[in-house]
């Protein structure tokens, strides 16, 4: 994660869209810094993948104000277009070709110099792990392989801007983390990436800032840090020996919760050191013995199910 400089990456005031009666984004604002991560969570249906085709100028939006790489969405699309490129759900890479004819055929659609184009092709073969698959038929890759390709072609163009549009969805845990460090590098090297994910793991890992859609509204904005600490629910777990140090701790720690069963405690905590060791006073005072003792503070999942409680037909999934 690298740090940001003065103009935005993109800027979005008042994005609205509807198809028919159904509002898809209602009044969306968005700021996003340039050579830094965005990520965009939401349930199905929170209007993610419309707010990517809007400012990736394949949709029209119904009012707002956009701008992408410094450039007016209304007014410049064209040059909107010539600074981002799109990696979407869906690869679109074509499996008949070859992935080196894949990415020459990318090299041909913006107009590079036969020299040019060929060192293109090659670096990008090899910054992607595919030089020695680059002569096979694109239908023999592996799933991994082929988003690795996909965004490849992509970055044919030397894009300003990045969309990845739920990039490693249906990717074993082994590719999402290859594509988890492609990403990192493109950062690295002053690339700006709107991501859109159902991995909240993904989000976590990889975002500087993240959004929180919910019906077309942004409910929420931060790191995942500053998410985090605006849900309650964080606790220290509590396991003793014996019912007598259970109901010992009981005693003292009034807000606790027991479970008799597990004798356990469940103590409300932030998970901060202060008071973690005010906890342990307390029982070291009383000399009460405690078996285990475990922190809970609340997590990407925690957050999305606080702040969109009412998408319950909806989910975000986690590997």
């Amino acid at each position: 994660m690298t740090s940001t400089h003065s103009r935005p990456a993109i800027a979005v005031t008042g994005l609205r869209k509807s198809f028919g009666d159904h509002v898809v984004l209602d009044g969306l604002d968005l700021h996003v810094p340039q050579g830094t991560v965005f990520s965009l969570l939401g349930a199905n249906g929170a209007g993610k993948t419309t707010t990517v085709r809007i400012l990736s100028t394949l949709l029209g939006a119904d009012g707002g104000d956009v701008t992408v790489a410094g450039h007016d969405l209304a007014r410049e699309p064209d040059a909107v277009r010539a600074a981002i490129g799109v990696t979407g759900q869906f690869s679109a890479v074509d499996k008949l070709l070859t992935g080196e004819e894949n990415l020459r055929l990318m090299a041909d659609l913006h107009h590079l110099g036969r020299g040019e184009g060929r060192r293109r092709v090659a670096r990008l073969l090899d910054q992607f792990d595919l030089t020695r698959a680059a002569g096979k038929p694109a239908s023999t890759y592996s799933g991994g392989m082929l988003r690795r390709l996909d965004l490849a072609m992509t970055l044919v163009g030397s894009p300003q801007v990045i969309f990845l549009d739920e990039p490693t969805t249906g990717l074993d845990p082994r590719s999402r983390r290859d594509m988890w460090q492609i990403v990192r590098d493109l950062v690295a090297a002053g690339v700006t990436i709107f991501l859109t994910t159902q991995y909240l793991e993904e989000a976590d890992e990889l975002a500087d800032r993240i959004g929180v859609l919910d019906h077309g509204r942004l409910v929420a904005e931060g790191t995942a840090e500053e998410l985090k600490r605006r849900i309650p629910g964080g606790h220290v777990r509590l396991r003793f020996a014996d019912h007598h140090g259970l109901d010992a701790a009981l005693r003292i720690l009034g807000q606790a919760s027991p479970d008799t069963d597990a004798l356990a405690l469940r103590v409300p905590s932030d998970g901060s050191l202060r008071s973690l060791k005010t906890l342990i006073g307390q029982l070291d005072d009383r000399a009460i013995e405690v078996d285990e003792l475990s922190v809970h503070t609340p997590d990407l999942d925690d957050v999305f199910l606080a702040l969109t409680g009412d998408s319950r037909n909806e989910k975000v999934t986690a590997p």
